[in-house]
């Protein structure tokens, strides 16, 4: 029978502070497209140009979302803290996983939740009068992905997978009668409590190499992913977007029993793992980095002698590092 296996992606953290030092990082080179979707507006009277720059900066965060929505390792949990002021910061977590049914059944299905908050602020004008308006924009996406295992070796497979994700963002904000009872342009419908709702369609193709023995286990995945993102019904008229989550990644790992010890009348294993993700497209650079990579260490829990659901529990640390970027990440994942 076919493994079957869970992975949770990135349960911890991984922080990065553009133009500054992070916790045991080098300084950072500063995130383009961050540093200006942080900035804020300039004063504007007229409502047409907080308009278009609602706009771009909405389609901006559908581009930060393009990070949410491939099951990514080295991605899983970004937390970029900008300064006071007119900065803002930008948060995002990500957990899924993917199972193969049997050999017999060799249907793969995938699943992944992906978050993010995002802090924009806007300069608004009236007269002589000029207020900074502080925007919260949450986002949620939930990726779904079914494909099938091609035996092409002894313990290889390539997989084909179908992707859909559905995504949404929302504002928060609470801009007050100061703004509302002067508002005569169509900008004020997302910021005041609105939202832009996103569908993507696209697909994976992966190469898996799964060997599993007692003294033991090795897996690595070789994945090209490309999903198209459009906002749809149900956003806010004065926003739109649309954007591309492209990459390719790589996932290694070797599960082995830690000298004699036993837990629960199995090996206590240790783990080792390394990934890499190269970011294609749209997502190149749009973060100041075109890659991200990621090595971690961890023990892992046998609980299959046992009538328990979950037969596997791993707990992770990772060290994340990329273009002048580091972090570290303490994750947990389980198998089934």
């Amino acid at each position: 029978m076919a493994s079957v296996n869970k992975r949770q992606l990135g349960q911890g953290r991984h922080d990065i502070a553009p133009g500054s030092t992070a916790k045991g990082a080098s300084r950072q080179q500063p995130l383009l497209l961050l540093a200006w979707l942080a900035s804020a507006s300039p004063a504007m009277a007229a409502n047409g140009a907080l308009d278009a720059r609602l706009q771009e900066k909405a389609n901006a965060v559908v581009s930060l979302m393009t990070f949410n929505v491939v099951p990514d390792i080295t991605s899983s949990n970004l937390d970029i803290a900008w300064g006071s002021g007119q900065q803002a910061g930008l948060s995002m977590s990500q957990v899924g996983g993917g199972a193969t049914m049997s050999k017999e059944v060799p249907i793969y299905l995938e699943g992944n939740l992906g978050y993010s908050r995002y802090d924009p602020k806007f300069v608004i004008s009236q007269g002589q009068e000029s207020r900074l308006i502080p925007a919260k924009w949450n986002s949620l996406t939930a990726t779904g992905g079914i494909g099938w295992d091609f035996a092409v070796a002894p313990n290889w497979v390539l997989r084909p997978i179908a992707n859909f994700s559905l995504g949404t963002v929302a504002s928060d904000i609470q801009i007050g009668n100061w703004y509302i009872n002067r508002k005569t342009g169509k900008g004020l419908d997302f910021l005041d409590n609105g939202q832009l709702n996103v569908f993507g369609l696209g697909g994976s193709l992966m190469l898996d190499y799964e060997l599993f023995s007692d003294t033991q286990d090795i897996d690595a995945e070789f994945r090209y992913s490309y999903l198209h993102l459009q906002s749809t019904i149900g956003t806010s008229p004065s926003v739109k977007g649309e954007a591309n989550a492209e990459n390719f990644g790589i996932y290694l790992r070797r599960r082995a029993p830690l000298l004699d010890w036993t837990l629960l009348d199995r090996p206590l294993r240790y783990v080792l793992e390394g990934a890499r993700t190269e970011y294609l497209g749209d997502q190149r650079g749009l973060l100041g980095f075109n890659a991200l990579n990621s090595v971690g260490v961890g023990l892992e829990l046998d609980s299959s002698n046992y009538q328990v659901w979950v037969t596997r529990t791993r707990l992770m640390y990772r060290l994340m590092f990329g273009n002048n970027t580091n972090g570290y990440a303490i994750g947990l994942a389980m198998s089934f």
